[in-house]
């Protein structure tokens, strides 16, 4: 990925998970000629998130985000999915460090259930 605003953001996003949840592993998953980089993976328990970049967007996608507390509303996308949520940041967004570790929190505690 070119370093522009998108990667900025998912490096912001890689310190928020790993403050919210030291013990979480991060892998590159799903590498392919039209995405050499792959798609960053968080898990602690279980996947907690995947990261993906588009040409407009971040997406974080918690991979079981249906049965996760949103008090902050960040989910914008995916909501009509039946187990997953997604949070889309474009590059005039700010991205909601408290909020985004809540879920995060939420996320390996659901796991560690």
């Amino acid at each position: 990925m070119t370093a522009d605003w998108r990667a900025d953001t998912v490096d912001a996003i890689r310190t928020l998970v790993v403050h919210a949840e030291p013990e979480v592993v991060e892998e590159v998953k799903w590498r392919k000629a039209s995405n050499p980089d792959g798609v960053p993976t968080f898990s602690c328990a279980g996947l907690v998130c995947t990261v993906e970049t588009y040409k407009d967007k971040v997406k974080v996608t918690f991979a079981k985000g249906a049965s996760l507390p949103d008090p902050g509303g960040l989910f914008n996308a995916s909501l009509d999915a039946g187990t997953r949520r997604a949070y889309d940041l474009f590059a005039a967004d700010q991205l909601d460090d408290d909020g985004f570790v809540e879920l995060v929190r939420a996320a390996v505690a659901l796991n560690r259930a």
